[in-house]
């Protein structure tokens, strides 16, 4: 079988490839080239050239095929303009979920495909494997990895069958210190080289100090919501049908500045995001303060003290039916049904007990605790036991 390997120049991609080449397939290695922007990466050295250099001496020592194939305009076009409208608009984007249903399993796939390629392979930490229905109909499931500390399914949440079909996830299987002792073994360049912690399209650069080069800074007021005001004691009313009451419990609660009390300044609301704590310059308080709402029109940041400020906290969220994806198509609820689940709206996040409802309007999902910061713009992610069979953004 003749496999292309997204070769990243990190320790993942590069066993990944080693392991591939050990079960006898024809092995060859194409490295994407992402957009890149000089003049805000924070660090002299070119992070692309570095990564492309390691990964064609992982080709070199593998005896393999090795290629680069330029795709900067279209991460600008689909990934990189897309995550400025969307925190502009207030919104919390997860680039990495984009790249991979836009990029690696769209265009990258579909180079991959044009050079003859029978499947692709990354460097993630999740499974893949299939099963037939009574029809005979293939159905790919995608899985969790193995490692708990690495399972990256979340960033996966967005691929479809077709993709699923031609993806392979070699170190799935492995944990994070057994493809560390493979490449030290074997020689690889890249055995001991960190994990990227930048962004998926940009390398070494954070996200505020990128976003602060790219939007318009514009100050505005930092705005404190007391744990004791009237807006958080709402008696919830009758509900004629669980629909009413998901949408209740998913309102967004409109602050104004008379809500509160003016505490500081910020330098623009596009810059933050629901329960950020950090860079708000502000003290005096026992507990850190939260973010529980930005007003983008006034440019007003609202924040709670403490972890339990009841303004941080939701028992469920809602998903437009246009922004719902189903892995598992075979699994797609009709109106007015309802799964149990396991869900997450971040990576790294612990699988929380949920109920997903779905009705001709909207999605919900409900959970069994409340959860802290909720954020437009993020996907929700749900499981049933190790698959992922869902997800969509959060309205």
């Amino acid at each position: 079988m003749k496999v292309v390997v997204g070769l990243s120049g990190g320790v993942d991609s590069s066993v990944t490839a080693y392991l591939l080449q050990q079960q006898g397939h024809e092995v060859v290695a194409l490295f994407m080239r992402n957009w890149n922007d000089a003049s805000v990466t924070l660090e002299d050295e070119c992070p692309w050239i570095e990564d492309s250099n390691d990964a064609l001496m992982v080709a070199q020592k593998l005896g393999i095929p090795f290629q680069v194939i330029d795709m900067s305009e279209l991460y600008k076009e689909r990934i990189v303009d897309y995550m400025f409208d969307e925190y502009q608009k207030g919104r919390t984007p997860n680039p990495d979920v984009l790249c991979n249903r836009e990029v690696k399993f769209d265009v990258f796939m579909k180079t991959a495909m044009s050079l003859g390629a029978d499947k692709v392979a990354t460097g993630h930490y999740a499974q893949v494997n299939s099963t037939f229905d009574e029809n005979g109909k293939e159905i790919f499931h995608l899985l969790a990895g193995k490692d708990n500390n690495k399972d990256q399914s979340y960033f996966l949440c967005q691929l479809s069958q077709d993709q699923l079909s031609k993806a392979l996830f070699p170190i799935g299987e492995l944990t994070k210190p057994q493809v560390r002792e493979i490449a030290k073994e074997i020689g690889l360049v890249t055995a001991d080289k960190k994990d990227s912690q930048g962004l998926c399209f940009i390398g070494k650069v954070s996200l505020p100090q990128f976003l602060q080069q790219q939007l318009v800074p514009k100050e505005g007021e930092i705005v404190e919501i007391f744990k004791d005001s009237p807006l958080f004691s709402v008696e919830k009313p009758e509900f004629s049908s669980k629909e009413e009451e998901l949408e209740f419990l998913t309102r967004k609660i409109n602050y104004k500045r008379t809500d509160g009390k003016v505490i500081g300044k910020h330098q623009g609301a596009q810059f933050f995001t629901i329960g950020q704590s950090k860079g708000l310059g502000i003290g005096g308080h026992k507990e850190s303060c939260f973010i529980i709402s930005r007003d983008m029109e006034n440019n007003i940041i609202f924040v709670g003290e403490g972890h339990s400020s009841p303004g941080l906290h939701k028992k469920a969220l809602k998903i437009d039916n246009s922004e719902l994806h189903w892995v598992r198509e075979d699994m797609k609820l009709d109106n007015g049904g309802s799964m149990e689940v396991m869900a997450r709206f971040r990576y790294r996040q612990a699988l929380q007990k949920a109920v997903l409802y779905h009705f001709e309007n909207a999605s919900y999902i409900e959970f069994e605790e409340p959860q802290s910061a909720i954020a437009e713009g993020q996907f929700a992610a749900w499981y049933l036991d190790e698959e992922l069979i869902g997800s969509g953004v959060i309205a």
